[in-house]
């Protein structure tokens, strides 16, 4: 591939990258104005059409690493593994 192809392919994947981002962005407002009238009726399933809307509260438990390793630090050390990746970018 030649400098100049090289060039117009990253020139491209910004491209997509931004309307991705316009894309996402659009799609969190219409999100946030579905969770508006559903905060708006007070409820947490909706009916429209053939389509059931829900909005509701989770709850779940994580595993706090950080306190863990400051309580237990070498614990955590034995179980602990360095792993390899390969991480792509363009500046």
């Amino acid at each position: 591939m030649s400098r100049n192809e090289l060039i117009a392919k990253i020139e491209a994947l910004n491209e997509w990258e931004r309307l991705i981002a316009e894309a996402q962005a659009e799609a969190e407002a219409i999100k946030d104005s579905i969770k508006a009238e559903m905060l708006e009726q007070q409820t947490e399933e909706l009916e429209a059409g053939t389509y059931i809307i829900r909005w509701t509260s989770v709850l779940t438990n994580r595993f706090d690493s950080t306190a863990f390793k400051r309580e237990y630090g070498e614990l955590y050390k034995r179980f602990t593994k360095q792993i390899s990746s390969r991480r792509f970018s363009i500046v």
